[in-house]
C-alpha cells in the first residue's frame, strides 16, 4: 500500500476518524433526545407533543409572536407547527389573531389555560434541564451556554 492509498483510505470516512463521541452535532442530538424523552410522560398527561411543548415554552417568554417566528424559536417545521397549533387552539391553549400590520400574518398568544399547562410542565422541564448539568459548575455552564450562543449566531438564518 502506498502513502496515497493510506491517505485515501483514512479520508474515506472522516466521521469514523473523528468518532461520534467527538462530533458535536451527534452529542447535541443525543442530549436533546434524552431531554425530550424525560418529558414524554408529563407531556402525554397534558396531551402535548414535543413541538406543542416547545411552542408553549416559547410563548411563555415571547407571547404574541408571528407563526413564522414561533417555528424558528420552537425549532419546528412550519407545516408541523401549523397542525400542532390547530390542536392547541382547539384545546383552548392558544389563540390566533391576525397581525394588525399584515392581514396575511397571524400572531399566536397563550391563553390562561395554555399558561396553566406550561406552568404544570415547567417543573419537569426544569428538573430535566438541571439533570443535564449535574456535576458541572456554574463557570463551566456559563461558558458552555456562551459557546452555544456563539454557535447559533454562526449558523442562524434569522435576526433572532
Amino acid at each position: 500500500m502506498t502513502d496515497i492509498d493510506t491517505v485515501i483510505e483514512k479520508s474515506a470516512n472522516p466521521l469514523a476518524d473523528e468518532g461520534l463521541e467527538s462530533f458535536a452535532p451527534y452529542l447535541m442530538n443525543r442530549i436533546i433526545g434524552r431531554y425530550n424523552a424525560a418529558l414524554q410522560e408529563e407531556m402525554a398527561k397534558l396531551g402535548l407533543t414535543t413541538p406543542q411543548m416547545r411552542s408553549l415554552a416559547v410563548l411563555s417568554v415571547r407571547d404574541g409572536i408571528l407563526i413564522r417566528e414561533l417555528a424558528v424559536y420552537a425549532v419546528v417545521q412550519q407545516s408541523t407547527l401549523s397542525r400542532g397549533l390547530d390542536t392547541l387552539s382547539q384545546n383552548g391553549l392558544v389563540l390566533r389573531q391576525p397581525d394588525p400590520q399584515d392581514s396575511r400574518a397571524t400572531r399566536i398568544f397563550l391563553t390562561d389555560k395554555g399558561r396553566d399547562a406550561f406552568q404544570r410542565l415547567w417543573p419537569h422541564m426544569s428538573e430535566a434541564y438541571q439533570a443535564m448539568f449535574a456535576g458541572i459548575d456554574a463557570d463551566e455552564k456559563r461558558a458552555f451556554v456562551g459557546t452555544l450562543q456563539k454557535m447559533l449566531k454562526n449558523i442562524r438564518k434569522h435576526d433572532f
